[in-house]
């Protein structure tokens, strides 16, 4: 695999996306949305009510049971470890938002290639279908990563702003670096592969997409989840997710390879 044929494509498509920033505004919208909504439950809505959520017994004994494996939130008192308990699981949305919004991209880099007439200049190069497909993957990947990189600094920084004291500190933990440092690139990645997988016999981008968009629902099941305290998700199981994720990604990749047939796969595209 040749590193500077697929930094050239990389280069190629991210040249493209910047003559075309509009191309990103579903990642910037979703990732606007999964900024203001924490916000808006855990510092709006208690000042509007009156009611602060620790007054809540069905959420203090479910804060209670997380307490139990995580000592920083054990330290804290009960209204800021409801708010520090609130705001870790909000960070499973920064999962989901690069994830959909790197698969828009990625769902137009095979079928809006064909579609604007240059995929056929490609196909005819010496660059091979792994090369192709990993370029195509990682030049979605980085736009959707660092708009999420610079969400999640502003997203520690509201808390620590807004949060009563210490919630900022529970809030930056192992767990914390695992879910968005870990999980969620090796989430996106293995969507953006599916969705090229998928791209490569459709012709129409929806169809890739919301397949793809798929991955997405495990990550909301955890959200609802561990808010209702019906499971804690601890270190351990993220590295297993993220072992396990890994494993879909390189299995995605494979199937990416066999499904681009690139000697007929102009024909196939009607």
């Amino acid at each position: 695999m040749n590193v500077g044929r697929i930094g050239a494509i990389v280069e190629k498509e991210l040249r493209e996306l910047r003559s075309n920033p509009s191309a990103v505004l579903p990642v910037a919208i979703l990732v606007t949305v999964c900024l203001t909504v924490p916000f808006l439950v855990l510092v709006v809505m208690p000042q509007m009510t009156g009611e602060s959520l620790a007054a809540d017994p069905t959420l203090r004994l479910i804060v209670e049971k997380a307490a139990r494996s995580s000592p920083r939130l054990a330290a804290l008192q009960m209204e800021a470890a409801v708010e520090a308990f609130m705001y870790q699981q909000f960070l499973l949305l920064f999962l989901v938002a690069p994830i959909v919004g790197a698969v828009s991209l990625a769902a137009y880099s095979v079928v809006g290639e064909k579609q604007g007439r240059t995929l056929e200049p490609l196909l005819a190069t010496p660059l091979t279908t792994a090369e192709l497909l990993v370029a195509k993957v990682v030049a979605a990947f980085l736009p959707a990563i660092v708009i999420e990189a610079v969400a999640l600094l502003l997203y520690v920084l509201l808390v620590f702003l807004l949060a009563s004291p210490g919630v900022a500190g529970a809030l930056v933990n192992a767990r914390s670096i695992v879910l968005v440092g870990i999980v969620g690139p090796i989430a996106a990645l293995a969507a953006l592969q599916m969705t090229i997988a998928i791209s490569s016999r459709v012709n129409d981008p929806r169809s890739a997409q919301q397949i793809a968009v798929l991955l997405v629902v495990p990550l909301v099941v955890m959200v609802i989840g561990q808010i209702a305290g019906a499971f804690v998700i601890t270190v351990p199981i993220l590295l297993l997710m993220a072992a396990v994720l890994a494993i879909v990604w390189v299995l995605l990749i494979l199937l990416s390879m066999a499904l681009f047939e690139r000697e007929t796969i102009l024909t196939r595209w009607k």
